[in-house]
This record gives C-alpha cells, structure tokens and sequence, in this order.
C-alpha cells in the first residue's frame, strides 16, 4: 500500500504521517514510497489510536481493492480523507465514479454553529458512557477482522521475495536485535515488526529482545528456531574452562562420543610401540617420512566403536595442556615394563594422572621376554597406590605385548569397558569447541594446529577463536593427510587458516560471525592485560582467606631420607580447615617437569637442598609458579605452617641480603658467566641480584652457584671470596657491584 493512501485514510497530510513514522522506528525508509498491507495497517492503527481517529475499515477496502487501477499522479484533492478528529465531525459518503468507489468530503459550509455545538455536546456525552459496542462498531470490528484475513491470505509481493526464508531451525542466543533475527531468519524486517506489533511489542529495528519473544514471533512467520547453546561466555574462553564451554542444557540432543586416551610411562618401556601394534602400523619406520602429514592423534575402531589416541606420549605434553586449563584425557593407559618395573619416571606418571583424577588402565608391556616378573610389577604399583583389580583393587593391568600382539585386543575392550562407566556424551549439533593438542608452521600451508574436537561439529568455513589467535577453516585433515569436509566429537583433525600459532591446550571456538569474533578477541587482549598470571601472592591470598580446602607441593630433595622425615613431617602440620598434599616427591633437582606439573596442579615447588637450574627458574616465573628452596628442615617446616595457618600476607616485600664487588671474569657464553669477586657486606646464596655500574643499575641476574676455592658452597659471608656462575641480561665487567636480594611474605605478628 502506497504511503500517500494511508495518509489519506487517516485524513492527515504526507508530511504529518512522515512526522509520525519518524517517532517510532516502523523499518520504513525516508525515501520509500509503498509498505506492505500488514505494516500499513498497524501504521494506521497506531496513529489513528493516538489521534483519536475513527477509521471506516469498509472504505480501507475499497480504496486498498481500488488501489491497483489509481494513477500515481492522482491528486490529493481529488481523494478525501475517510477519517478526521474526532473534534471536528465529518460525514462520509461513498460514490460510484466508473465502477471505482471514492470518497468525498463534505464541508460545514451552511452548517449553522448551534448545530456543530449539538454535536460536539452529544460527542462528550458518549464518551462517558459504559463501554457498550454498538451495532456500527461491531460492524467495524467484524470488518477490520476480515480485511487482516484477506491480508495474511495475500499472496507474498515481488518485495517480499528479496530475502530467502532460511530452511531447518535457526539458532537464536538469549538476547537478539530486531534485525538480527530478521537476518538470520531470512525475513523482511517490515514483517518481522508487523508481527510483533500483533502480539503487542512495539520494537524497533536495533531494539532487543529476548529469545520467548523471539521464538513466538517466529513460530507466527513459519520459522522453527532454537537456543543457541554455542554462545559462550568469554569468561569461559579466557579461563580455558573447558567444562563449563561443554556443558549442554538440553540432554536429549547428547549422544555417546569415543573416548579420548593418552599414553604415558617410561621412556623405553614400549610407549610408541603400543600404539604402533594398536594402529596396526610401523609409526617409528615410516614417521620419516610422513612427518608433514602428522596430526598428532589418531582414531581406531574396535567392535564397531571408535576410539581416540592422543599421539604425544608422555607427561610432560600431558602436563602442558593441562597447565594451560586443558583437561582433554579421560583415560590414560600407563605402560610399564614387565622386565624392569616401576621407575621413577613411571612414578611421576603416575603422580601426573593422580592429580588430574582420570582413569588408569596399566598395559602391562613386554610380557613375551623371557626376564617378565608380573607380579613383581604388580607389588610395585600397589606400593604407589595402584591396587590391581585381580589383587581386590580398581586398576585393571593388562599383561601385553607390542611385539606379539599379546593383549592388545583386551586392552582396547578394558578401553571401552571403562569409557561406557564415564557416560562420555557430546552435542554433535551445535557450534564445535576443540582443544588444541600442537601446532607447527608449514613452509606452504603456513599455521597448522591439531586439534581434537571436544564438542559439536567443526566443519570447512567455520569462523575459529583460539587464545587471541583468529582465523577462518581453510581445510581440514585426517591421521592419514586425507581431506575432510567435517569431523564430530573426539575426532582429531589438522586444521589451516589461522593467522598465527595458537599454544598447545589452548581452546578452539567457533563463531557465528565476525562481530562475535572480533567481540572476544577485544576481551581477550583486554583481559590479558589487565591481568598477569596467577602467582604465588593469589596462592598465599585464598590460603589467608580460607579458600583453598589442601595446599598441593611437590617437595625434592637430596637423599631419600630427607624426603621420608619432610614427609612425615608435613603430615603434622594439617588444620582445621586446611592440609598439605604432596602430589608428587622425588630425589634430585628441581626439573622444568616439576615447574609445569605445580602450574597444572596449582601448587608450590619446595626444595631441600635441591639445585634449581636457571632455565627452571625462567620457567617458574613464566608459569607464576613459586619454587621454595631451603637447607634447613625446621625453617622448611615453620614456613608452610605459617601459609597453612593463614599467618602470611600476600604482599612481598625485597631484602637486600649482600653486595659483592666483582674481581674477575673468567668464563662468558651467552647470558652465563663465571666470575669471582669478594662479599663486601651481609652474605650471598642462590638468589636474584642487581648489576650496579657506579651508580647506575645495568642488568639483573640471578645466582646459579657458589664455590669457595673447589668446594661448592650454600651461603658466602661477608668478608669471603667466592666464585660463581650467573645468568644476567648484561655482561659483567671487572669493578661491578652484585646487589643480592630476596622477595618475601610478610608474616603476621
């Protein structure tokens, strides 16, 4: 309908009825000259309602089944208003001009004033009468409802086709614009607002409005539409929080999904080999080769199930991803040897698995040499608290063979068996969430990441988030370097189309647009740099606060012994609403292992006269892990006690512990440095230190060792000469002043 006839339906001129559409946002253009019947008719009704204007729907009829043979220059005089105030009485008439109904307007001329005044008293009074319809406006209810029928039954304009109504249901989140449903439903915005003015919401076309409102909407337009369960929160993505991006409120769409299973142990207990007699090929032989084509993860299918590999063996990938939020194992198989047993790399494993509380499946490997002792094994792993299933315990231990063959069969159904008690379920229909297993860059395809998809579907053309790396999926492959249009849940694939290298454990998202993109990598730049890493201050601040239930340490030390009396001693120290947990404890130095293990666990690293490497302690501060390190056994003790009690405040504070003038300079490769000089004042040890050149501060270091003649030392004292190794960011020259310091808690009187 052309806006000049509903002007003049409505008695007014084409500027006021601009006037009105200008004061609520109708979708209508400035420049548009013809809306569609539904949109006109709420137009009319609206205005009319506001300006008290009584409409003839029989008239709107004639003029609307008139409207095809009108001219478009017909003039405004020609046509009168069918409706005026309701001040200002007009009686209407409809004449027969050539089979075409028009309207004409009768003046007050020879109207004598008595009369109009009459009137006007017999308008007030009518008013305030009981609202009782009369047979006219029942006349005029009856008329409008049959205009709005023939209406809905008109066929659909040529305008109307421009946009293409979507097939299958349409993914709504909780709060949605009036144009962004329109787009995504595949509907002209003048209809998606006529129809919500039907239901009583006067929306315009950048308002919000919520999903049930959208959903009724839909529902009258033809459309089926559903939540969007995708739309996840940012805090989810910057936290890497992978339960709560996978959760799924709508149970029925959940459907079994493979299990995802990594292989660990020692190093040459038959880790690799496993797989290899699991996939049934020669990794090791061809791996050469087919480099290029390495996704990282592979899948097997066993009585018709199928089942994930993560092809990273070891803890230390295990423990990475996990350090970075990532908890994608939900089985891992622990290989140990037959011939030689539990070894301390096999009791780190096992440590690792522990904290990360996923099931344990022992393959049992090597079981056709001659020198196997299974039950000796067996003895071994019920020493560290894995009790074995035909010993009364809850480990099953498959006796096997990579060579042979031997158990491998039950060791894929002990797979399945335990993967069917978890109830491992996904949404295959929503937007994927994948993890990111590695990454590496291609010479000609540029940034690769093998992923392993954790939930949905993550198909070609998928708009990808990862960390604060974006992209869009230029192509997929499997295990095997075969193109894939598509993969589901627990499947992995080798993806193209990032800009840059995501982290290994880091989550893939994908987005329904670029606004949603762009929304949460804003977020993401921004979060990471208003925050740092979580350190040792956030521990110490939920200890003081009563938020943590245990404090997790992995404690090294010198000598067994030592490690044993630490142990028991720590035992002692639990309190009311806190105890110590020593996750993992070993002889030897602090190891990069042990670093990612407490930034996985969030715990601390306590060493008793354990050395702590430089590159550890590079790889502690980049984790915000705090690595403790002590010579004494009581002053170990009262310092946990202290954090255990809540009696340390989670501010630190720096002492400078010595200076030390430097004499010489023995040996310089890269950042490292022998030097020798004499300990001006207070004493030095294995600490942090400021290069001061005069007065002016020209690098930081650290304190890697001390010698006194050929002897290593702990400690240095004032007035002693000693030797060291440093690390610096700046080369030591012969005058320079070494200022040691230490950053500590302060302790609460």
């Amino acid at each position: 309908m052309r806006l000049v006839q509903v002007a003049k339906i409505l008695g007014i001129t084409g500027q006021e009825l601009r006037h009105e559409l200008t004061q609520v946002d109708f979708g209508v253009r400035p420049t548009d000259r013809e809306v569609t019947d539904n949109l006109a008719m709420g137009v009319i009704r609206f205005v009319a309602t506001k300006r008290k204007i009584t409409v003839d729907w029989e008239a709107v009829e004639a003029i609307r089944s008139g409207k095809q043979g009108a001219s478009e220059d017909e003039k405004e005089e020609e046509t009168v208003p069918v409706a005026a105030d309701a001040s200002e009485p007009v009686v209407a008439k409809v004449q027969k001009v050539e089979g075409l109904n028009i309207l004409r307007k009768l003046t007050l001329e020879n109207v004598s004033q008595a009369a109009v005044d009459r009137q006007k008293q017999a308008m007030a009074h009518e008013v305030k009468r009981p609202k009782v319809l009369s047979k006219e406006e029942l006349e005029q209810r009856m008329a409008e409802n049959k205009l709005l029928k023939q209406l809905d039954r008109k066929p659909k304009s040529e305008n109307q086709e421009q946009i293409k109504q979507k097939t299958g249901p349409v993914l709504l989140p909780s709060s949605i614009t009036v144009k962004e449903f329109a787009e995504k439903a595949g509907i002209q915005v003048p209809r998606v607002i006529s129809s919500l003015m039907k239901s009583g919401v006067m929306a315009s076309i950048n308002q919000q409005i919520d999903f049930e409102t959208a959903s009724i909407v839909a529902m009258e337009l033809g459309v089926t539409v559903e939540r969007d369960v995708g739309s996840v929160s940012v805090e989810a993505l910057l936290r890497n929080d992978l339960a709560t991006l996978t959760k799924e409120d709508d149970a029925s769409k959940l459907v079994p999904r493979a299990p995802i299973v990594t292989v660990m142990g020692h190093v040459d207990h038959g880790k690799t080999a496993i797989l290899d007699a699991i996939r049934q090929t020669d990794v090791v032989a061809g791996e050469a080769g087919g480099i290029t084509q390495h996704v990282g993860a592979y899948q097997v299918v066993h009585q018709g199930k199928s089942i994930t590999f993560i092809d990273t063996p070891g803890h230390e990938a295990f423990t990475a991803m996990r350090a970075r939020g990532a908890q994608l194992t939900d089985i891992a198989i622990l290989v140990v040897s037959a011939e030689e047993g539990v070894k301390p790399t096999t009791i780190e494993a096992i440590n690792h698995i522990k904290d990360a509380a996923v099931p344990i499946i022992v393959a049992l490997n090597k079981m056709d040499r001659p020198n196997a002792d299974p039950e000796k094994v067996k003895g071994e792993l019920a020493a560290q608290g894995l009790q074995p299933e035909d010993w009364g315990g809850t480990v099953p231990v498959i006796p096997c063979s990579a060579h042979t063959k031997q158990g491998i069969p039950e060791l894929l159904e002990h797979i399945l068996l335990v993967a069917e008690l978890e109830e491992l379920t996904a949404n295959p229909a929503r937007p994927a969430i994948a993890t990111v297993i590695e990454s590496h860059l291609d010479k000609s395809r540029g940034p690769l990441a093998s992923v392993i998809v954790n939930t949905g579907t993550l198909a070609v053309g998928a708009i990808i988030g990862c960390g604060g790396v974006d992209g869009r999926i230029k192509a997929m492959f499997d295990e095997r370097g075969d193109r894939i249009k598509q993969v589901g849940p627990s499947g992995p694939a080798m993806v193209t189309g990032l800009n840059e290298l995501p982290q290994a454990g880091d989550i893939m998202q994908v987005f329904g647009s670029d606004r949603e993109l762009n929304a949460y990598l804003s977020a993401y730049h921004e979060s990471r740099g208003r925050e740092a890493k979580r350190g040792f201050a956030d521990l110490v601040s939920r200890l003081s606060e009563g938020k943590l239930k245990e404090l997790k340490i992995i404690l090294k030390a010198d000598a067994q012994g030592s490690l044993e009396s630490i142990q028991e001693a720590m035992k002692k120290l639990t309190t009311d609403t806190v105890h110590p947990k020593v996750i993992h404890a070993a002889v030897g130095s602090v190891t990069e292992s042990d670093v990612m293990m407490a930034a996985a666990g969030n715990a601390i690293v306590v060493g008793f006269n354990a050395d702590v490497p430089s590159a550890v302690h590079k790889t502690a501060d980049r984790e915000g892990v705090a690595v403790k390190q002590y010579d004494i056994i009581y002053k170990l003790l009262e310092d946990l006690e202290l954090l255990l009690k809540g009696l340390v405040q989670p501010v630190e504070e720096e002492r400078i512990t010595g200076h030390l003038e430097v004499r010489g300079v023995f040996f310089t490769k890269g950042s490292e440095q022998i030097i020798g000089g004499k300990v001006a004042d207070g004493s030095l040890k294995r600490t942090p230190f400021r290069l001061m050149r005069g007065e002016q501060q020209v690098g930081t270091g650290r304190i890697t060792s001390l010698k006194h003649v050929e002897k290593d030392i702990k400690e240095a004292k004032e007035g002693s000469e000693c030797g060291m190794r440093v690390t610096c960011t700046t080369t030591v020259e012969t005058g320079d002043i070494l200022e040691a310091f230490m950053k500590e808690f302060t302790k609460i009187a």
